[in-house]
């Protein structure tokens, strides 16, 4: 008689045994011939040897599963237990699920210049995310961080942008500092609320394992073991976007994202992101990826904005 001890670690174990236990017991009537019990965050299981490691290996699909998408349901469960093969598991774990979100909400890279800033991130540690407002490349950005803060391949998300006055003067703003620069960095905030559930997310930020701050708040620090984006990058000076990037560490991953059409600069400053984009382009370690508006992942009409606008603008440079 073999005995196991398996631990859920920090799998929720309300997600992993189900309402009343039902997903523990599909599991039980799976492996009558072992004697399976639970507490806890811990599965002990008694047996001989053969079924116990395949009872192991369903139990780390599982796991695998509830990790990567937040969530659990019965037909997922009765799947990874009748797996037999690796191109069946491949299907039920779904490759291009980047994860899921709150609710289930499934987030993935719906078009091809999104799933090419995927693979770039995947291959490059610095990439260049360039394309019009509507593309989807900060949403996709903040859930490959969210994926790789849940693969503990770092240890912490940064998420930043520089905060410009778009018309409105931030001392005209009530509050202290945070909240006067809160509302430029709300849409980080709304994309983080999609992805990871509230309590988990508040918890995070109290502990600073993800820090949402203001490109200012970036002078002076070593960006180690963490994934850091820079959004809304096309505001940024000469000066800020070579802080910037000079802030990366061992082991960070950085995403930058803009559209050069949306500078909100004072007209005699050059944008940080246009001159990086020219100085950086033969680095073979950064990638760049570029995004159009057959990227658009709003309302089918923002397509027809930005195309209307683009028409627009070569006719005036045309005249």
């Amino acid at each position: 008689m073999f005995e196991l001890t398996f631990d859920l670690e920090d799998i929720d174990p309300k997600i992993f045994y189900g309402v009343n236990n039902q997903f523990f017991n599909l599991i039980k009537s799976s492996f009558p011939t072992l004697k399976i019990t639970g507490r806890d965050h811990f599965i002990f299981a008694m047996g001989n040897q053969e079924a116990l490691d395949i009872l192991k290996q369903k139990l780390n699909d599982i796991v695998s599963f509830i990790s990567k998408n937040n969530s659990i349901v019965l037909k997922d469960v009765e799947n990874i237990l009748n797996i037999k093969d690796e191109n069946e598991k491949q299907l039920i774990f779904d490759q291009d699920i980047i994860v899921k979100g709150v609710n289930g909400k499934i987030i993935k890279a719906k078009t091809t210049n999104l799933k090419k800033l995927v693979k770039e991130t995947e291959k490059k540690d610095m990439v260049f995310a360039i394309g019009p407002a509507g593309t989807g490349k900060t949403y996709t950005s903040v859930a490959l961080a969210a994926r790789a803060l849940r693969d503990k391949e770092v240890k912490r998300i940064i998420l930043t942008r520089p905060a410009v006055e778009a018309g409105e003067s931030l001392g005209f703003l009530p509050g202290d500092l945070k909240e006067k620069l809160d509302p430029y960095l709300q849409p980080l905030y709304d994309a983080l609320r999609d992805m990871i559930p509230h309590e988990k997310l508040e918890g995070f930020m109290e502990k600073k394992v993800i820090e949402v701050a203001p490109l200012a708040f970036m002078r002076g620090r070593t960006l180690d073991d963490a994934f850091v984006i820079l959004d809304e990058a096309q505001n940024t000076t000469h000066a800020q976007m070579k802080m910037f990037l000079t802030r990366m560490g061992m082991n960070a991953k950085f995403i930058i994202t803009g559209d050069p059409s949306q500078i909100d600069l004072p007209k005699n400053q050059q944008s940080g992101l246009k001159e990086a984009m020219r100085i950086l382009k033969g680095v073979n370690e950064i990638g760049f990826v570029h995004l159009t508006e057959e990227d658009v992942v709003r309302h089918p009409v923002v397509r027809k904005i930005i195309l209307a606008y683009n028409d627009e603008e070569k006719r005036l440079r045309n005249d």
